[in-house]
Parts: C-alpha cells; structure tokens; sequence
C-alpha cells in the first residue's frame, strides 16, 4: 500500500480500524446505493457512455485449487454483468489452473476476441504485466481483480489483505493467551507468486513477531495442499509432532493439510491452526473444533463490486467508475491505483449463522452433515 504516512493512507488505516472484523455483507451490498444508481436516472446518459449494454466482459481467474473460483466469483460475476445490462452482457471465461503460460495465452485471446474490459486475477502477478500492457495498446482496460497484477491496471478490486493476516496472527495470540512468548508457532505461507500473500504474511507478522517463537516458515508454491503437507512433515521432524503450539496456516486448503499431516504423526489434540476463505470444509472443521478458525471474505461483495466496475469502464462511463473506489494502492509498476476494497470477518464457530449462512454462502443443510450434526446442535445450528 502507500507510505503509512502520507495523509492519504493514514485515512484508509483509520478506516480499515473501522470496519475491521465486522460483518460486511449488508455495509457494502451493492443495491440502491451504487453509483450506477447514484444519480437518480439509473446513471444513463450522466456520464455519457460511449457503448450500450451489449458488452463482453473478460474474466480470468487464476486457478482451481481454491473452490472459491468455480463455485462463487465466475457464477456471481456472470449474473451481475447481466444484471447490469438488462441480460444483454455477457462474460468470456477462462481459468488458468495455476499455469501463468496459460493464463498469458489466455489474456491475449481476450485481446484478439476484443472484449470491452478484462477482470484479471493473475497467477502471477509479476509476468503477466506484458500482457496487461498489450490489452493497454489495444484499447481495452484491465481491471486487477483479488491479486494485484503488475502493468498499467485501472483499478484494483480485493479484500484488505494485511488486515487478513493481523486477524489470522490476532488469533494465534488469543488462542496462546499468557503461553505466548514461550510458544512455538510453524507459519505456512501462501505461494510466492501471489502478492496477496505476501500481504497476508506481512500482517501475521505484524501480530506474531517478538510476541511468539517463529520457528519454521515456509512458502508454499501455487497454494497446493500436497506442498503445504511436505512442508509441515519438514517441520514436525524438525521441530517435533508434539512441540508446535499453534500454525497459521494461509489458507483452508494449507489448514486442511497440517491439521492432516498432525494427525498423521500422532497428535490428537490438534494446537490452533488458522485459515482463510471460510470453504466447506474449513467452516466444517471450525464446527468441530479442529480448526481454530478462518477469516471469511464476502465474495459476493468482491464480485459484485468488480463486475460493476467491469461493466462502467466498459461502457465509457469512468465519473462512476471512479466513485466505486474509495481509495488508492500503489503496485510495484503504476502508483495511484484505483482501489476498491472490501473488508473482512473473523469466522469462528460464535458466528457462523450470520456470516456464511446469513450471506447463502452454505446453507445449514450444507454444513450439518451426519458427520458434523452433534457440533451444530452444539453451536445452535440447525436444519
């Protein structure tokens, strides 16, 4: 982000403390308070678009590991555009599956199919910047979408990365309690290709560091479950099964693969373990207690806000596109980003009923299963 000094980023800090840990689904739902409707016309002919409804929004998304993809972003992004165009717009999809030559390939026959805009969330983030510049020369804008692809960009749409990781390491430090300083904590990181991980790590960091004993910390390339596991078997042999105090784990897929990779090596008692992304089985294993817990983002909001933003720049009309983002970021190749960002919310099992299930994001039925049915009972989950 900015320097931490500057005015401009003392102002998203403070805002960022605001809304921090609170539910965000209904403060940044995108109904009669968008800036399409800010106008009081439907924002037609106020800013004088220069293309109709008839656009083609470009949507790549950087892989399956993560079911957030599949299951929430493509299917909401679709039925927003077309929302917002009366079913006359439509969205070019493409998944990269963790192969930045693919996703590359990808980009530039979106470029040849001259679509209207590009919502891109890169593998990575560096080396797709070419062909952000070749969509550039082509006249067609490239929205960076939940990772903050390098080039010239328009704008930005995505969570507040470093304050998933203070809620992360936050966590921890709850979990140890008075045990802290004296605890071992084993961190897995997402990949080193993803700059939101980084993000991720350096607000773990902010909570964890001189305040816990880090004793191992690994990158884990691609966000693969089965890298995460060799890693966490390199760290229960270094530092012992029984030893580790508590891991933050980056995401629910590397959470699901230490909590495995402990069992395997004998421990019942599984020490605090984090997550992100609030999937099935992350929210399951919170039920259970396995899990400690996981910071749920509300793709619904992220989506909606990018597939407007998509459509707006589409459609020439950049006064209302600019409104959409309240602040700015710099990237390591354009300063001054366009930023929209989203907050998020610590799930654990006290609120999984007005998070993803008060969202639709699972319903109880989803989530109970015989396997689970005693914990819901428990936290008052019920079909």
């Amino acid at each position: 982000m900015n320097t931490r000094n500057t005015p401009q980023n003392h102002h998203v800090r403070l805002r960022r403390t605001a809304i921090a840990l609170v539910s965000s689904a209904a403060a940044l739902s995108l109904s009669a308070c968008s800036a399409i409707d800010a106008f009081g016309d439907g924002g037609k002919g106020t800013a004088g678009p220069t293309k109709g409804n008839d656009v083609t929004v470009g949507l790549l998304l950087p892989e399956t590991e993560n079911s957030r993809y599949e299951k929430f972003d493509y299917p909401i992004i679709k039925k927003q555009v077309a929302k917002l165009t009366d079913g006359q717009g439509k969205v070019e999809y493409a998944n990269a599956a963790s192969d930045e030559k693919k996703q590359k390939s990808q980009l530039q026959r979106m470029i040849d199919d001259k679509v209207d805009a590009i919502l891109l969330d890169a593998v990575n983030s560096k080396s797709i910047a070419s062909g952000v510049k070749a969509a550039q020369d082509a006249g067609i804008p490239v929205i960076a979408y939940d990772r903050l692809a390098e080039g010239p960009i328009d704008a930005y749409v995505s969570f507040d990365n470093e304050l998933v990781g203070e809620a992360q390491g936050g966590a921890i430090l709850k979990a140890l309690g008075s045990h802290a300083s004296s605890s071992k904590v084993v961190m897995m990181n997402g990949s080193p290709s993803d700059p939101n991980a980084a993000q991720f790590k350096q607000g773990a960091l902010s909570e964890l560091q001189g305040s816990v004993q880090i004793v191992k910390s690994y990158d884990t390339k691609d966000w693969k479950a089965e890298n995460a596991a060799a890693n966490m078997k390199k760290a229960i042999a270094l530092v012992g099964a029984h030893d580790i105090d508590a891991v933050y784990a980056a995401n629910d897929g590397l959470a699901g693969a230490v909590i495995n990779a402990l069992k395997d090596a004998g421990v019942d008692e599984i020490p605090p373990v984090t997550g992100q992304d609030a999937e099935l089985a992350g929210v399951q294993r919170v039920i259970s207690g396995e899990q400690y817990m996981t910071v749920y983002k509300p793709y619904p909001d992220e989506a909606s806000a990018a597939a407007e933003m998509a459509v707006l720049k589409a459609q020439g009309r950049n006064f209302e596109f600019e409104a959409l983002a309240a602040d700015t970021i710099d990237s390591p190749t354009k300063k001054g980003v366009l930023y929209r960002m989203i907050p998020v919310v610590t799930l654990t099992k006290a609120n999984v009923k007005t998070t993803v299930v008060a969202d639709g994001i699972y319903t109880v039925k989803q989530i109970c299963t015989a396997k689970f049915a005693t914990d819901c009972t428990e936290i008052g989950l019920r079909k």
